[in-house]
């Protein structure tokens, strides 16, 4: 049985007040950020935010230092500690950085 952490509520509330943003728990405890079928990121708690991105912005984002590595160490996936309001404010910007990228691609999905 997987142990949910409290998402981190100013993201939580940001996120969820763009126009078709759902939210889930993950099978490793994970607070995931959908837009229909694709995760824009996910919260493990108030502790981290982690995030695909294309391979470009990935290099960007690294080369910036605003993110880091995830976990599993592969270009395109990232992470960003959480531990002050400056670290929220960029993971709601990553998290919009990525919504607008599926917008643009994909529109936003129809009310289920």
């Amino acid at each position: 049985m997987t142990t949910h952490e409290i998402p981190d509520h100013t993201v939580t509330e940001a996120v969820t007040a763009w126009p078709g943003i759902t939210t889930e728990y993950g099978s490793r405890g994970e607070f995931s950020f959908r837009l229909g079928r694709r995760e824009i990121g996910h919260l493990h708690g108030d502790r981290v935010a982690h995030f695909g991105f294309p391979r470009g912005v990935w290099d960007e984002l690294m080369r910036d230092g605003i993110v880091q590595k995830h976990p599993i160490d592969k270009p395109g996936w990232a992470a960003r500690r959480i531990a002050g309001p400056e670290d929220v404010a960029i993971v709601i910007t990553l998290m919009r950085l990525n919504y607008d990228r599926v917008v643009a691609r994909h529109g936003v999905p129809a009310p289920a």
